[in-house]
């Protein structure tokens, strides 16, 4: 064969095996199950510019794990009951307890955290209470006063026998303070980074997060929400400039679920056998302490399908009244817009409270137009003065939603989330409330001049990502 021959043989099997090669990621890019815009563009950039395409894929791309790879199936499709979901649940619930969620439980109390300074006070003191076990989950750990007063506390009670595990999300375990985790470890305290950027080719994605935020405490009590555990979130003291949040501490027969969904996330972590049916919560865990009705709802690449957006498009289509959302960054799809925008035509009191400026610019931008959309159709969008970081929603006088999930594309397609839904009307009636506190403060989204529609044209075409 002539060197000319050879080199086209060469060439085509260059060609052919490359091709094979792109037949897994194309495969994989169809099973993600992504917005058809969002999906012909990764195929595009895949196929027509491999080289580039494929390692962003590999960092960015997948937002689902493959069934050997997801953390513990907690609520697996397999498992999910034939049977009908009880016909006296709320639309809502009835939707997810189709979609394998455990039903709402009835005999929890609540208690709303409406400050840093009250949700400081509240941790700190449930940590100093406990006899046997504390888990926290957390996004952030702040190498602050914050950080430094809960993890000199850890470490006390883990040197006196309690359990402590501290699960800390890969992307901002470096802010935590090296010295005092070790510290925490010598004193027989567990340390475990979740999901850490530095990791082997093909063992994790960069792109999906825990953020999930969660203190248990003895398996008796809960704290759920949107705060993380540095200064700018909660502190004893006020602080200038500190962002305005929420959370609820929660009892009873939740604790339970919310407990199951703490240790998948340990057991994924730690690299250990998913356990589920291992007890984290104490019997007395389960007791009924009160009247509020709660449903857990964990939401991520773990679960089977987007759960948390699902129910957010059902809750909307369904509201009659009012529906009310806080967040700190609002990027939803063009599907949320719609359905807010369609509610607020027919009447529906929708109000989206957003900070004047966030912390993150491009998010602000992201979001603009979508915010616009909705004021434009009847809605109202309050801007709160600083920086608003709570996750909350109300809607009519039957649901009200707390958690870690912002109204984004990456909250609720590609983090790992979890959301407290309330279906008790006291409970509903006490957030409505922190809603109405909140609107006080708050001014009209202003006109947007040249510079800004262009910035928020353009922010756009980064919304998925943001």
């Amino acid at each position: 064969m002539t060197g000319s021959g050879a080199s086209w043989l060469t060439a085509h099997l260059a060609t052919v095996a490359g091709t094979l090669l792109l037949v897994p990621f194309l495969a994989r890019i169809l099973r993600d199950r992504r917005p058809p815009a969002s999906t012909l563009a990764w195929l595009l950039s895949v196929a027509l510019v491999p080289y580039l395409g494929v390692p962003l894929y590999l960092v960015l791309g997948p937002r689902k794990r493959g069934a050997r790879r997801r953390k513990v199936a907690l609520y697996p499709a397999d498992a999910r009951s034939p049977a009908a979901p009880p016909t006296d649940q709320p639309l809502v619930a009835r939707m997810l307890s189709a979609d394998g969620i455990p039903s709402p439980e009835a005999g929890n109390t609540i208690e709303l955290l409406a400050t840093g300074e009250a949700a400081f006070a509240r941790l700190m003191e449930a940590l100093e209470a406990a006899r046997t076990s504390i888990h926290i989950s957390t996004f952030i750990l702040g190498d602050d006063a914050t950080g430094t007063a809960i993890l000199e506390l850890l470490t006390r009670k883990a040197a006196a026998g309690v359990e402590v595990r501290l699960l800390l999300d890969g992307l901002f375990a470096l802010r935590a303070s090296g010295r005092r985790l070790r510290a925490l470890r010598d004193a027989g305290g567990k340390v475990v980074r979740f999901a850490p950027m530095i990791h082997l080719p093909f063992r994790g994605s960069d792109n999906l997060r825990n953020h999930r935020k969660m203190v248990l405490v003895d398996g008796e009590s809960a704290i759920v929400g949107g705060m993380n555990l540095a200064e700018e979130y909660m502190g004893p003291s006020r602080l200038a400039g500190r962002w305005r949040d929420i959370a609820l501490v929660v009892r009873g027969p939740a604790v339970q679920r919310i407990a199951e969904i703490a240790l998948a996330d340990w057991d994924f972590a730690a690299g250990q056998a998913a356990s589920p049916a291992r007890p984290v919560a104490r019997a007395s865990g389960a007791e009924r302490t009160g009247d509020a009705t709660i449903q857990v709802v964990p939401s991520g690449p773990d679960s089977v399908d987007d759960t948390l957006y699902e129910a957010l498009l059902a809750a909307c289509y369904a509201a009659s009244r009012r529906i009310w959302v806080a967040t700190p960054y609002f990027v939803p799809d063009d599907a949320l817009t719609r359905a807010l925008r369609s509610a607020a035509r027919r009447g529906v009191d929708v109000r989206v409270i957003v900070p004047k400026r966030s912390n993150h610019l491009l998010a602000d931008l992201a979001g603009g137009t979508y915010l616009r959309q909705i004021q434009a159709a009847g809605g109202r969008i309050a801007t709160y003065p600083e920086m608003l970081h709570a996750k909350a929603i109300v809607v009519d006088g039957e649901l009200g939603i707390v958690g870690s999930a912002n109204f984004d594309m990456r909250s609720l397609f590609l983090d790992y989330e979890i959301a407290l839904f309330l279906y008790s009307a006291p409970e509903v009636a006490r957030l409505a409330q922190w809603f109405d506190d909140v609107v006080a403060s708050c001014g009209d989204l202003g006109r947007a001049g040249r510079a800004r529609s262009l910035g928020e044209d353009i922010g756009r075409l980064f919304a998925p990502l943001v």
